[in-house]
């Protein structure tokens, strides 16, 4: 069982930045595939950075070269850095474990960002 915890969100103006951090429990963090989706009112889920245990990365088109994401397996702690803000960014972010193998999927509760003047 592992669980997650966000935190970081908040308010920001457009060209801002923040910096989400997900806090996982339970042994054998390494070896989970970690993740950042984010939803946004009236709109699905939607994958948005991807970390597995090698550390190889990719970033939905809409975040490359603005987010980056990354892990620290000494801290059980996956971080999205989010620079260039916009308006459109604006959503509930959540952090994700799995691990497919075996079927192991956990969602956090998820952090509000918002990006507005």
């Amino acid at each position: 069982q592992v669980q997650l915890v966000e935190s970081g969100g908040g308010l920001v103006q457009p060209g801002g930045s923040l910096r989400l951090s997900c806090a996982g429990s339970g042994t054998f963090f390494s070896i989970y595939t970690m993740a950042w989706y984010r939803q946004a009112p009236g709109k699905e889920r939607e994958l948005v950075a991807r970390i597995i245990s090698t550390g190889t990365t990719n970033y939905a088109d809409s975040v490359l070269g603005r987010f980056t994401i990354s892990r620290d397996n000494a801290k059980n702690t996956v971080y999205l850095q989010m620079n260039s803000l916009k308006p459109e960014d604006t959503a509930v972010y959540y952090c994700n474990a799995q691990y497919n193998p075996i079927a192991l999927n956990y969602w956090g509760q998820g952090t509000q960002v918002t990006v507005s003047s």
